[in-house]
């Protein structure tokens, strides 16, 4: 079975999801703040534990998948996020991995998500080496802002089952 890679930066350690964050993971994901550009509501426990297994269980399908990101220094839970492949109906996204991530409110601001997703981009562009995908919610300013970062340039809008999202590619460094 194809396990997450234990990822370092500064001030993250990015690690395989496991039942060790779950209680932090479904706290997250119940807190209307952690939801308001991600699927607009806080998730119930149950919903939390299939999004949670289906992001630890992408490793095993595809290859690549979420990890949980972790404070390198106390081991705290402050989000979670990588690639996957979730079949949202949106034509942009088909054949590409779709890049996410979520930060708890606490951790906001603090350039994290931005540390967090370029090293899962750097593992990316060594592992995949392939164009990668995201969407944004139009009013998710900051993500909108960590995907400029991260060299993703807005190409399309979409608006199936989720409703209205930017569509965003990062094609690969050599490949520019």
């Amino acid at each position: 079975m194809i396990m997450a890679p234990i990822l370092q930066t500064e001030r993250l350690t990015l690690a395989p999801l496991s039942l060790d964050h779950w209680e932090a993971y479904a706290d997250a994901w119940a807190d209307p703040a952690m939801t308001a550009f991600i699927g607009g509501k806080p998730r119930t426990r149950q919903e939390s534990w299939v999004k949670f297994s289906q992001a630890a269980g992408l490793w095993a399908l595809l290859g690549y998948g979420y990890w949980a990101f972790l404070d390198r220094t106390t081991g705290q839970f402050l989000g979670n996020g990588g690639l996957a492949r979730f079949e949202r109906g949106i034509a942009e996204l088909e054949g590409y991995s779709e890049a996410g991530w979520a930060f708890v409110p606490a951790a906001w601001g603090k350039g994290l998500a931005t540390e967090a997703m370029a090293a899962v981009l750097d593992w990316a562009d060594d592992a995949l080496k392939s164009e990668i995908r995201c969407i944004i919610d139009p009013g998710n300013v900051a993500s909108q802002k960590v995907a400029a970062k991260l060299c993703f340039q807005h190409f399309a809008d979409s608006d199936g089952a989720i409703g209205p999202v930017g569509v965003y590619r990062r094609t690969l460094p050599d490949a520019a």
